[in-house]
């Protein structure tokens, strides 16, 4: 599976109360402040309106993930999103969106793009999925996992590419992100990360003039 980690939310009042000194207590002001940037939505009537089964890309399918499997946020008011990190499940659709339901497994990603170019949702881009197994990079970025095995080249179709690029040409536009190597990534380039999808079958030069293609002028 291409997703990752399960993350702890940060607490100001705990932190501030185990530092001391000026120094410290200046810190934990200005990180007092930072925390706040990231829950003032949390405050009753901040929170933006979220339908039930609402889909931010309209080609998906809503399938919910387990709330114990990504974090409630605001983004991008809180977290700037300046990254799509791409996936690969190491298994089939169906077996991504099993596991994404299942609480225990403490992972998934926004979006599962299929070998036939179906795409279901399960998680909303205002929230923080656990895909990338680096907090820095799940606030910032959209996950997106692909069907297949990243060392059988056929899993990688057309129509899944195709799809998947549509995917994030939204998304690029969406957030004004650069449609390049550095903005779009896989998982293996995540700081930090153990996994190597999408792997070397993975077809970055063309999967990237997809992208350019399907984006809006």
């Amino acid at each position: 599976m291409g997703s990752t980690g399960r993350e702890t939310d940060r607490r100001v009042g705990r932190r501030a109360l185990l530092v001391g000194g000026l120094g410290a207590a200046a810190g934990a002001a200005a990180l007092a402040r930072s925390e706040l940037a990231h829950v003032w939505w949390r405050l009753p009537g901040n929170e933006k309106p979220r339908e039930e089964g609402a889909v931010d890309f309209a080609g998906a399918r809503w399938a919910a993930a387990s709330p114990a499997n990504y974090r409630r946020a605001d983004r991008p008011d809180d977290y700037p999103i300046d990254r799509v990190v791409v996936h690969v499940v190491q298994g089939s659709y169906a077996v991504a969106l099993k596991v994404f339901r299942d609480p225990a497994h403490g992972a998934s990603a926004h979006y599962v793009v299929g070998k036939q170019g179906e795409v279901a949702q399960t998680v909303r881009e205002l929230d923080v999925a656990f895909h990338a197994g680096n907090r820095d990079y799940n606030e910032r970025s959209i996950g997106i996992e692909h069907e297949g095995w990243v060392d059988v080249p056929a899993s990688f179709t057309d129509a899944m590419y195709r799809s998947s690029a549509r995917l994030t040409a939204g998304i690029c536009a969406r957030y004004g992100i650069p449609v390049d190597r550095k903005h779009i990534i896989g998982h293996a380039e995540v700081p930090g990360a153990d996994h190597t999808d999408p792997g070397r079958y993975w077809d970055w030069g063309h999967y990237l003039r997809l992208v350019r293609a399907a984006s809006p002028a």
